[in-house]
């Protein structure tokens, strides 16, 4: 009987990849891999049984992990190592967890197993499969108890406590007499209790139709708030492997489509910029800091900015990369670029990109003990532009890691010093999942575009990658003579006698959420440059600033009432009177006339290192004044 089983038994493999475009830091170690595991052409991912008739079963999450794969279709091996192709997939359910399918060409040895559809609960029982990859064994147990599936009760799962270990997905449970009672599936979490699916649903189960029926829960990355919805299809079988897997793909990426158009759609009226808990952010000043924050919800429901704290690595050439990790799988990155590397070599070549990012990024692959790192993963396989709601246009890229079945999806948004980038590794069949959620986050990232003069002219000359609020603004940088920013709200012209205008002074946009209107209790919201600052160099404290502020709404608190208050009253610090703070002189005047029944006002700031007497600070904020025209109220 056990010959019998074990001929009837298979390992459900796929095919390891040949080709590795990824560079290490050194040769990978590979003799620290099991001999058998090294040596195989295979990997093994479950166990597949003979039904008779030229049909198999296995575990749909078995089968599933070849859907979407870089290594291949699966296949079966017997215990010879004799490989056998699927021909068609005729039975699927998701929910109850099989699959049934044929193979081109018959084993020659394979007998298939009695069955019993009654068995008895409190006998001994045998879990067969290829536990842990090495090899189909047998294990004993008791069959001793049934509990109905979770979502609807349809069914009940036979509960065992045979060892299962990864890789028994898919086998057959097998009663005293060696008769099949149902298929393994999965471990109980927390305790030696393991779930089958009673043999019988396998034959009930409808011929030559996939059946879909399971619930999901759906989260995005950019909200807290989740939702729970069933992910229900058919469609008719026999299909190739491949026709199985596209119409799968097409049917789970419309599902998951859904769930994003519906989690957008219920949350709509408090996704910011809508709702009472975005007004703070609407409100606060732009911040200048370069490396990118999360625009999140806390657990009070307002909307503020969340910038995590970030490492970062040198490069040559003043060039750097600072990283952080958000929510456990998200890689935020600022890449300042080195000075040698011009914007359109950087923009234009994926693979530089990349290369710099990893000599920050630490990724490695493990090689059984050992981590070696990971210096390119070569050349992307697919490129493309996304546009977000703000119409920044980002870069996004996706590398193959074939090894771990597993890809890199990098979207990258171009700033006037290098990139702001995310980055996030996930499995090569949650690709589309993957994309429509960083496409989602892309409007809940913040950033201020800060760079150098020299790097601002280089920048500005990648047109079709600007944002589409540079349109509205007009630049204009003249070495020595005259600095220039126009836009249709504010404008500000300033030379040498204020500040030094050279290829490394530094100039710093920092874009607001300007509320333009309200429809339906929903906001229309333009980004614009609400906040200019430049410097004589990136690392002086000697600066001027110009900034925008607007009235608060009611249901802000007295914070924001009282600032506004000091604003319209030309209150400390915006009286026009120096002040020294750590080393720094500054001073600082609200613009024009404020009103009572101002909406927008617009401050004037300067600083400079040291002690600096009155008049000369006020001298120069008279320069800064007199070179700005504010064109709102």
């Amino acid at each position: 009987m056990l010959q019998k089983v074990q001929a009837a038994t298979f390992e459900v493999v796929i095919p390891k990849p040949v080709d590795d475009p990824l560079t290490y830091e050194k040769a990978l170690p590979l003799d620290l891999l099991p001999y058998q595991f090294r040596n195989d052409k295979y990997l093994s991912i479950g166990t597949a049984f003979a039904l008779g008739g030229n049909r198999y079963v296995t575990a749909a999450h078995v089968i599933n992990l070849g859907v979407g794969s870089l290594m291949g279709a699966p296949v079966l091996r017997d215990a010879d190592g004799h490989v056998y192709a699927i021909d068609k997939i005729t039975q699927f359910s998701l929910g109850q967890d099989f699959v049934v399918f044929s193979l081109a060409t018959q084993p020659s040895k394979v007998t298939a197993l009695d069955i019993n559809t009654k068995p008895t609960l409190n006998t001994v029982v045998y879990a067969v499969g290829n536990a842990l990859g090495t090899g189909v064994i047998v294990r004993d147990g008791l069959y001793t108890s049934d509990t109905p599936e979770d979502q609807d009760g349809r069914w009940k799962w036979m509960r065992f406590s045979a060892a299962a270990s990864p890789g028994n997905s898919g086998g057959p449970l097998l009663d005293k007499d060696g008769k099949i009672i149902g298929i393994v599936l999965m471990k109980s979490p927390n305790e030696n209790l393991n779930y089958a699916l009673p043999i019988d649903e396998v034959l009930k189960a409808p011929d030559h139709l996939a059946v879909i029926d399971k619930r999901f829960p759906y989260q995005a990355s950019f909200l807290d708030t989740s939702q729970t919805d069933t992910f229900k299809q058919q469609f008719a079988l026999p299909k190739s492997f491949a026709d199985f897997s596209a119409t799968y793909l097409t049917l789970r990426d419309a599902f998951v489509d859904g769930q994003l158009k519906k989690l957008r759609e219920t949350n709509a009226d408090q996704l910011f910029p809508n709702g009472s808990g975005s007004n703070r952010l609407l409100h606060a000043n732009a911040d200048l800091r370069t490396f990118p924050a999360i625009i999140r919800r806390n657990g009070s429901g307002t909307w503020v900015m969340a910038r995590p704290q970030a490492s970062r690595s040198s490069l040559q050439r003043n060039g750097f990369v600072e990283t952080s990790v958000v929510g456990g799988n998200l890689i935020l990155m600022h890449l300042r670029k080195p000075d040698d590397l011009t914007a359109s070599e950087l923009y234009g070549h994926a693979k530089t990109f990349m290369d710099l990012t990893l000599k920050s990024w630490s990724f490695f692959r493990d090689i059984g003990s050992a981590k070696v790192r990971v210096t390119s993963l070569g050349e992307p396989t697919q490129q493309t532009i996304f546009s977000d709601t703000y119409q920044r246009h980002w870069q996004v890229r996706v590398w193959p890691l074939a090894y771990g079945n597993a890809i890199a999806i990098a979207f990258s948004l171009p700033v006037p010093d290098g990139y702001v980038s995310m980055i996030r590794l996930v499995p090569a069949s949650q690709q589309h999942p993957a994309m429509i959620d960083m496409q989602a986050a892309c409007d809940f990232v913040d950033m201020s575009y800060g760079g150098t003069l020299a790097q601002w002219k280089d920048y500005l000359t990648n047109t079709a990658l600007l944002p589409a609020a540079f349109s509205g603004i007009d630049l204009r940088i003249d070495y020595g003579h005259r600095f220039a920013f126009h836009s249709k709200r504010f404008s500000l012209t300033y030379t040498p006698d204020l500040q030094k205008i050279d290829p490394d002074s530094y100039l710093d946009l920092g874009f607001g959420y300007i509320v333009n209107g309200a429809s339906q209790n929903r906001h229309t919201v333009s980004w614009e440059v609400a906040d200019v600052e430049a410097r004589p160099d990136a690392h002086e404290n000697t600066r001027i600033n110009v900034n925008r502020h607007i009235a608060p709404t009611d249901d802000l608190d007295d914070s924001f009432r009282n600032q506004w208050d000091k604003f319209r009253h030309r209150q400390s610090p915006d009286d026009s009177v120096s002040y020294n703070k750590d080393g720094v002189t500054r001073i600082a005047t609200v613009v024009g006339e404020p009103t009572d029944s101002s909406t927008v006002l617009y401050t004037a700031f300067v600083a400079a290192e040291g002690s600096v007497p009155q008049e000369v600070m006020k001298s120069q904020l008279d320069r800064l004044v007199k070179g700005l025209q504010v064109n709102e109220r």
